[in-house]
C-alpha cells in the first residue's frame, strides 16, 4: 500500500485497503453473471451480427452465461420491449448500434426512458478511449448506461471496433463488479419473488374441512 508524501492515502492505497474499497468488492463479485445481449440494426442479422458474436465470445470465455441475444430493427418499439424483456431475465445488458445522431438512431432516448439511475461515467470513459482512436468524430456517439430496475444496460455503438473498445477498456473486468453492486442491496421498486412455500407445511385455513364450514371460509373477509 503506497501513502502519499504527507502520510495520506492514495487513490490506489485506497483501492488496495480492505472494507469497502473497489478491490474487495471485486473479490467478492460473482464470477458467474446472467448477461443478455441485444444487437440494434435494420440490416444485421444473427449470422451478420459480428459485435454480438464477439461479445457473447468474450462473456462465454470469462464463464457467463449469455441468457438471451436478439437483433431488433431501429425502431422504438422493438428496442423498448427487449429492453424490458431483458432487464427481467439479466443482471447486465449490452445493447450495441442505434447511439449516433441520424434519424434512425433511436437507442439513446429509449434507454434514457427506462433508466432509473444513470452512470454517465459509462458515456465519458467510452468517449475518452475513442478520441484516442477517431479523434473528434467520437463527439458523435452517444453510449450511454445506467440502471434499469434491476439490471444494468450498456448502450454502446454497433461497429465491432467500437464494441471492442468498451469491451477491453471497460466492461471486462468490471462485470462481476457490477452485478455485485446492483445486488447487494437490492433496487428500490424492484420485486423479489417470496420463497416457495410447501403447502404441507401450512396450517388448515378457515373452511378447509369441506360443507357448510368451507362455504362460510371462502366469504370470510379477505378470503376472496
Amino acid at each position: 500500500m503506497t501513502d502519499a508524501p504527507d502520510g495520506t492515502l492514495t487513490t490506489s492505497s485506497l483501492q488496495a485497503a480492505p472494507g469497502g474499497s473497489a478491490g474487495s468488492h471485486r473479490d467478492a463479485a460473482p464470477r458467474l453473471v446472467r448477461v443478455a445481449l441485444l444487437t440494434i440494426s435494420d440490416t444485421r442479422t444473427p449470422d451478420t451480427d459480428t459485435s454480438g458474436q464477439y461479445l457473447r465470445a468474450q462473456l462465454e470465455a470469462q464463464g457467463h452465461e449469455v441468457v438471451a441475444y436478439r437483433v431488433v430493427k431501429d425502431d422504438a418499439v422493438q428496442i423498448r420491449s427487449a429492453l424490458v424483456a431483458f432487464t427481467r431475465e439479466a443482471t447486465i445488458v449490452l445493447t450495441s448500434g442505434g447511439t449516433g445522431i441520424t434519424g434512425r438512431d433511436v437507442t439513446v432516448p429509449v434507454l434514457e426512458s427506462l433508466i432509473t439511475k444513470p452512470i454517465p461515467g459509462f458515456g465519458e470513459l467510452f468517449r475518452m478511449l475513442s478520441y484516442q482512436q477517431v479523434g473528434g468524430a467520437a463527439m458523435l456517439s452517444r453510449a450511454v448506461a445506467g440502471l434499469v430496475r434491476g439490471a444494468v444496460v450498456f448502450a454502446m455503438p454497433g461497429s465491432l471496433n467500437a464494441v471492442q473498445t468498451a469491451w477491453e477498456g471497460i466492461l471486462k473486468g468490471e462485470i462481476g463488479h457490477l452485478a455485485f453492486e446492483v445486488e447487494r442491496h437490492g433496487q428500490p421498486g424492484v420485486f423479489t419473488a417470496p420463497a416457495a412455500v410447501d403447502p404441507a407445511r401450512m396450517p388448515p385455513q378457515p373452511g378447509a374441512g369441506g360443507g357448510v364450514a368451507a362455504g362460510l371460509g371462502r366469504h370470510q373477509k379477505g378470503s376472496e
